[in-house]
């Protein structure tokens, strides 16, 4: 496959997303109920037909991956990292075969140096169950080049904004940047009616956040831990699976936000946001 992205060329901006990537490998085995995730897997296989062009690479921030510094995969062909335990035998035979983007890796480094953030490449790191899950349902073919970025395990909020805000240029260029996580997530919230008002109180000034304009957004999200039920949504020093969101809405510019799938799964409120 040829790679475009050795330098920048006239394209379709892209929108900016942050969607929710599921339990495990949870749209790849039963459930009971069995329709628990059907709602957010039809979410997800929506997704391209959304976008206004195809994208010429995809740049994922995933909950799963922390690095004392901001850390981008630049491998060719990133291997799948099975980081969920005690699923079925066949979902960890899922495959996922997107090509890496090199070119694109190296365009990042001088981005978030430029901000302050330096990172660095990794021509190991594989895509995580954050990346490849949610992409099998969103580009099932798998020949779109994808790219992730780490979260830095300070957990910032500030920070991470900041690396959305010098990534954002490269929506202009076709790059399609999408947060991969969850608005809620406790795991011993889920399932407990106990949650769900805590889960829809939260989820309702997350809405109103993103949907702000972007100074009030920008202050509000790097405030977010004062939140109504913050830390019963994200418990403290596990608010790993809010920061891609931040990076989502720092890349998303003057842009407004706006909430595109929202559902009470598990007895808790999950929802994705679109910028652009």
């Amino acid at each position: 496959m040829t790679n475009s992205s050795e330098s920048p060329v006239s394209s379709t901006l892209q929108p900016v997303l942050f969607v929710p990537h599921g339990a495990g490998p949870c749209f790849f085995m039963d459930w009971n109920p069995p329709h628990t995730w059907a709602g957010t897997a039809d979410f997800l296989k929506g997704v391209a037909s959304s976008l206004p062009a195809r994208p010429r690479a995809i740049l994922m921030v995933s909950a799963h991956w922390q690095a004392p510094g901001f850390c981008v995969t630049a491998g060719e062909q990133p291997k799948l990292i099975f980081d969920y335990y005690g699923f079925p035998d066949h979902t960890y035979e899922l495959t996922y075969p997107a090509p890496g983007d090199p070119a694109l890796a190296k365009r990042i480094d001088p981005l978030l140096s430029q901000a302050g953030l330096p990172g660095q490449q990794d021509t190991e790191r594989g895509f995580d169950h954050g990346i490849f899950v949610p992409l099998k349902l969103m580009f099932p073919e798998a020949d779109i080049p994808v790219v992730q970025l780490s979260l830095r395990d300070d957990l910032d909020p500030a920070a991470h904004l900041a690396a959305g805000e010098a990534l954002a240029s490269l929506r202009d260029e076709g790059v399609l940047i999408v947060g991969s996580s969850m608005s809620f997530h406790n795991m011993r919230g889920f399932g407990d009616a106990r949650v769900t008002a805590p889960s829809e109180a939260f989820d309702d000034w997350l809405t109103r956040a993103v949907e702000a304009e972007p100074d009030r957004r920008h202050a509000a999200l790097s405030n977010w831990a004062q939140a109504p039920h913050a830390h019963q949504c994200h418990p403290a020093g596990g608010e790993e699976h809010l920061l891609p969101l931040m990076v989502a809405a720092g890349a998303a510019g003057n842009d407004r936000g706006r909430k595109i799938y929202s559902e009470q799964v598990l007895k808790t409120q999950l929802s994705a946001f679109r910028f652009g």
